[in-house]
């Protein structure tokens, strides 16, 4: 009997080697040319049959989520379609509001684009680090594939591609409005936007081999002391370095009433290092901006460059990565353990364990009962193990840290009330926008992680509502020692009454508890305990509805917060009457959701 499915395709069941040289009359010399020819071929088929299959196999998702829920399937794409307009108004009137200077409208939009692009090119290459680090070597299928007649470099090249496009759908979502706003503008011709179409996708190809370069060096060398050494201190360095120098220059009265431009030079002298020609920012940036002025000359030279480039490195990637990519995954499954060291429990010398640091501060929790101390050590335990997931925490909250430690830099210049507050709700609702990426993130598939071994938790004494309501403790918790630390710190930097500070302390308090009670309840009602990637459980449609609602509902709080006073002094009557609101939906979109999770879970079948 055949040890492989019938059903696979002949190339994954006969070895290719045995494909290749096939039996051939004895002293008959072999052609290496035709089965390098052929070798190639295969890759090819190979490659093009994983994209085929997954490509069905999400269609076929997607068309099972529409018949099971059309409510919520029209709900979430009212609300896709809804962001894109409403980004279109807010891009289309910023650009024209800006546009209205002359003189400074032009160089204030092109050293934006320039800016935004330089960015973004930052996070798309980090976002390609952690996603291509986990799908290359903490991935079932990537195993599974491993096994297989499939040639190593066909196993790169699908993770490559499906990396890729999982850390780039968003960048895609934010900057198509933008482009299009932009574009109506500066009343550019219909050939814009395909060239435009064109130069992004060739773009957004750079971020991601240069992620998957790094995400193999890290996981090959990551068992290193040296490395490990070395990555922390290059990390406070470059830390030391935005803290130091990403200051503003303050502008005094006189220069601008005198030499307007020469103010804004001083203004946006920090930016200059986006116009530094090698960066893939600059080349897309630039080919962007000259084909809107008609300089077609100009930006096809741009986009040239930009084009070769990515063949070449695109082509080093899809040829050459294959065995570099084999080695460091066979590196990785050898490990022991994750790459740094943070033991809960250390070894007596009498083959028992002792309890380790983590285990005696959640010993000094003695209102706590033991299960749920040791599934919250458990939580953290496996936390900290997978780099990717604080990785990415660190992150999204430390460039919002960044930005708050230099509020400093600039509070002198704030000397109204009304742009005090007005910062201060913008702090708010940048720190709960991130708030809401790292629960839709990491809690949301918290419950799905449990995977096919739900039953075993279920069976135990403590049941899965307990579980369940540790976790959402355990993440409340932590979130909220972060949160509430930001946003206490930017108020201390805006200089603001301490009553104020009490107010934006609350009301990021009861934000952080809905958020995870939101997440946690929808991933309960909506669990994937097939897949073991959270970027996958995170892009289904449970995670694709939490991210909404979590959007809408900071939205929908911090309108009624400003609406409500806040610091704008607004009649007592309203502000009471928004208050109570921003309370109501809070628990409307917190709680009740957390509830209905726990009595899903009561009928729960795995």
């Amino acid at each position: 009997m055949s040890a492989f499915p019938s059903g696979l395709p002949a190339f994954l069941i006969k070895p290719p080697a045995a494909r290749l040289l096939r039996l051939r009359p004895a002293g008959l010399p072999l052609n290496f040319s035709r089965v390098s020819g052929r070798a190639a071929q295969l890759k090819s088929s190979q490659l093009l049959l994983l994209l085929r299959v997954n490509a069905t196999h999400s269609w076929r998702r997607l068309l099972d989520v529409r018949k099971q829920s059309r409510l919520l399937t029209g709900i979430i794409s009212f609300f896709v379609v809804g962001y894109l307009v409403l980004a279109f108004e807010l891009f289309y009137y910023g650009l024209q509001f800006i546009a209205k200077f002359p003189g400074l409208g032009a160089v204030l939009t092109e050293r934006l684009l320039y800016t935004l692009f330089a960015f973004l090119f930052a996070l798309l290459l980090l976002s390609n680090l952690i996603i291509s680090y986990t799908n290359l070597f903490r991935n079932r299928e990537t195993a599974f594939l491993l096994s297989l007649p499939v040639s190593n470099q066909t196993i790169f090249n699908w993770k490559f591609i499906e990396s890729g496009v999982l850390a780039s759908w968003a960048f895609l979502f934010l900057i198509t409005p933008l482009l299009v706003a932009f574009g109506l503008v500066r009343g550019v011709p219909w050939h814009f936007y395909p060239l435009t179409a064109l130069l992004i996708g060739l773009f957004i190809i750079l971020p991601g081999v240069f992620g998957s370069a790094l995400a193999i060096v890290i996981g090959r060398f990551l068992d290193r002391k040296s490395f490990q050494i070395t990555l922390l201190l290059l990390a406070l360095v470059l830390l030391a370095f935005v803290a130091f120098w990403w200051k503003s220059n303050p502008v005094d009265d006189d220069l601008l009433d005198k030499r307007t431009l020469e103010a804004l030079d001083r203004l946006l002298a920090k930016t200059r290092f986006t116009l530094f020609p090698f960066l893939p920012s600059y080349w897309l940036s630039g080919a962007v901006l000259q084909w809107a002025e008609g300089i077609k000359t100009t930006a096809m030279f741009f986009a040239a460059v930009l084009l070769s480039n990515t063949l070449f490195f695109g082509s080093l990637a899809f040829t050459r990565f294959g065995n570099m990519f084999y080695d460091t995954a066979s590196a990785v499954q050898s490990r022991s353990g994750g790459g740094f060291k943070f033991s809960l429990t250390r070894s007596n010398g009498r083959g028992s364990a002792t309890p380790g640091l983590l285990e005696k501060l959640f010993e000094k929790l003695f209102w706590l009962q033991p299960d749920t101390r040791a599934i919250a050590v458990k939580d953290i335990r496996m936390f900290w193990r997978d780099t990717t997931q604080w990785g990415q925490s660190v992150m999204f909250f430390g460039l919002l840290g960044a930005y708050i430690i230099n509020l400093r830099n600039f509070t002198h210049q704030l000397t109204s009330p009304f742009w005090i507050h007005a910062v201060a709700f913008l702090n708010l609702g940048a720190c709960a926008f991130n708030l809401a990426s790292v629960t839709t993130r990491f809690v949301f598939p918290q419950f799905s992680l449990e995977g096919r071994r739900m039953w075993i938790v279920g069976m135990s004494p403590m049941g899965l509502v307990r579980i369940v309501t540790t976790k959402y403790w355990l993440a409340s918790s932590a979130s909220l020692a972060v949160t509430l630390a930001l946003v206490t710190l930017s108020c201390y930097l805006l200089k603001m009454p301490w009553n104020d500070v009490a107010f934006f302390g609350a009301v990021v308090t009861v934000m952080t508890f809905a958020l995870n009670g939101l997440a946690v309840g929808l991933g309960v009602l909506y669990p994937n305990v097939n897949e073991t990637n959270p970027n996958k459980i995170v892009s289904g449609f449970g995670g694709t509805l939490c991210f909404v609602l979590s959007s809408i509902y900071i939205i929908a709080s911090l309108a009624l917060l400003v609406v409500g006073g806040g610091g704008f002094h607004a009649h007592i009557g309203l502000a009471l009457a928004c208050m109570s609101g921003f309370v109501l939906l809070s628990f409307a979109i917190g709680w009740l959701p957390l509830k209905w999770g726990l009595r899903h879970l009561a009928n729960f079948e795995v």
